[in-house]
C-alpha cells in the first residue's frame, strides 16, 4: 500500500486542522495551564468533536460511530500534535473504544460505545503501576470474591483518569508480576467505593491520574475479555495507543520545524539573517529528512493495524520508538536555533519540548521498542 492519505482522509486532515487550529492553538492549552482548569480540557471542544464524529472514529456503525481505522485516527493525533491540544481523544476515543470494541461483550458493547460516540462518557485505561512502561510487570491484585472481584492497588500515569467515567483496569488474577498469564481487565467505576483518584498536572501542562484502589468490589459483568487472558487483548489496544501518540509526535515534530525555519528566516545576527547560515541549513534539512521518514514509518504502522493487526507489533515498535527520537531532536534543534530565548515561558517552543519528553515515556520510549524490537526478530 502507497505510503500516503487517500482523498477521504487528506479531507479528514483538512476537516480536523481547520477545527483544531481555530478552536485550540498553543495560546488554548497556555490559558487552561493559567488559569488552573479542574478539568484540564475544553468539554465544549470535546462536544463539537463528538458532532463531528470524530469522538466516534474509531467506534462501529452499529453502535453510532464511523467505522473507520487507525489511519484516521492518526490522521486525528497528528493535528492535535501540532497545537498540542489537551483532549480526551486519546484516552477515550482510541484507547477506551479500542478495548471495549475488541473485547466487549455485546452488552458492554451497547451500553457503552453509543455514549463514547456521543460525547458523554469519558474513559480511561489505567495500566503501569511503576515510573516506567512495563505492562508486563503488572502487580495490581484481582482477588475473587463472591461472584466477582476485590482490586487492591495502585495505578500511575492513568491519561485524564481524573474526568473519566469509566476506568479500564488490568490486574493480576494469577501468577506473578512479570508474567503475561493472569492479567485480566476490568471495567470500573471511578466513583465505586474504595477508589482515591488524585490528578498530577504534568510538566506538558496536560494532565494524568494517579489512583489507589482499596478493596474496590468489581462483578463478574465487569470483565472485560476473558479472565487470566487480557495479554493480547491488552498488547494489541497499547498498540493502537503507541501508533496514536507516534502520530502525535510527527504532528509535534513538524509544528517545530515549521516554526524554526520561520525564525531562522526572521532574525538577524552579525546583519545577516541566520537562515542564511550554511550551518544551520544543513541542521534544519537534516531534521526534515528524519520527520519524512517518520511519518512513512508511522503511517505504515498504522495501515498495518488497520489491514493485518495480528502482525502489526513490528511495525508499531519501529514507528513508536523512530517518532520518540525525532521528536527529541525536532524540540532540541527548535529550541537551540532559538537560543537561550526558547526555554521562556514567553515562546511557545518549549512547550512543544515538554510534550515530546511526555509522549516519548507514553506507552514505552525509543529503548523498550527497541527492545521490543529485538526480541521479536530473536536477539
Amino acid at each position: 500500500m502507497a505510503l500516503v492519505l487517500t482523498e477521504e482522509q487528506s479531507m479528514l486532515r483538512d476537516s480536523a486542522r481547520g477545527l483544531i487550529g481555530d478552536k485550540a492553538p498553543v495560546s488554548h492549552l497556555r490559558q487552561l495551564r493559567d488559569a488552573r482548569d479542574a478539568a484540564g480540557f475544553s468539554r465544549d471542544l470535546w462536544r463539537t468533536f463528538a458532532e463531528m464524529g470524530f469522538a466516534g472514529l474509531l467506534i462501529p456503525e452499529e453502535f453510532g460511530g464511523g467505522g473507520l481505522g487507525c489511519v484516521e485516527a492518526g490522521v486525528l493525533m497528528e493535528e492535535i500534535g501540532r497545537t498540542l491540544m489537551p483532549s480526551p481523544f486519546l484516552a477515550t476515543a482510541v484507547l477506551a473504544a479500542s478495548a471495549l470494541s475488541r473485547g466487549g461483550s455485546a452488552a458492554q458493547k451497547s451500553q457503552y460505545l453509543p455514549k463514547i460516540a456521543d460525547g458523554s462518557l469519558l474513559a480511561a485505561l489505567a495500566i503501569d503501576e511503576g515510573a516506567k512502561h512495563r505492562p508486563l510487570m503488572t502487580g495490581m491484585q484481582a482477588l475473587r470474591s463472591g461472584n466477582g472481584f476485590r482490586l487492591q492497588g495502585d495505578k500511575a500515569f492513568v491519561v485524564d483518569g481524573h474526568t473519566a467515567d469509566l476506568l479500564i483496569v488490568a490486574a493480576r488474577t494469577a501468577g506473578n508480576a512479570g508474567e503475561g498469564l493472569g492479567l485480566t481487565l476490568f471495567l470500573v467505576d471511578p466513583r465505586s467505593k474504595g477508589i482515591a483518584t488524585e490528578r498530577t498536572a504534568m510538566v506538558d501542562s496536560h494532565n494524568a491520574a494517579r489512583i489507589v484502589f482499596d478493596n474496590v468490589e468489581v462483578n463478574a459483568d465487569g470483565v472485560l475479555g476473558e479472565v487470566d487472558q487480557a495479554r493480547g487483548l491488552l498488547e494489541g489496544v497499547l498498540n493502537i495507543g503507541r501508533g496514536a501518540v507516534a502520530s502525535e509526535m510527527v504532528g509535534l515534530s513538524e509544528e517545530v520545524f515549521n516554526r524554526t525555519v520561520s525564525y531562522l528566516k526572521e532574525r538577524r545576527q552579525f546583519g545577516k539573517l541566520i537562515g542564511e547560515f550554511q550551518a544551520l541549513q544543513h541542521r534544519a534539512a537534516r531534521l526534515y529528512i528524519e520527520i519524512e521518514i517518520t511519518r512513512a514509518a508511522v503511517l505504515k504502522a498504522l495501515q498495518t493495524l488497520d489491514g493485518d493487526f495480528a502482525n502489526a507489533a513490528a511495525a508499531v515498535a519501529v514507528a513508536k520508538a523512530r517518532a520518540g527520537s525525532t521528536a527529541t531532536s525536532a524540540v532540541q534543534e527548535g529550541v537551540q536555533m532559538h537560543g537561550g530565548m526558547g526555554m521562556t515561558d514567553q515562546f511557545d517552543i518549549g512547550f512543544f519540548m515538554k510534550r515530546a519528553r511526555v509522549c516519548q515515556e507514553l506507552f514505552g520510549d525509543s529503548n523498550f521498542h527497541a527492545d521490543q524490537l529485538a526480541r521479536m526478530k530473536g536477539y
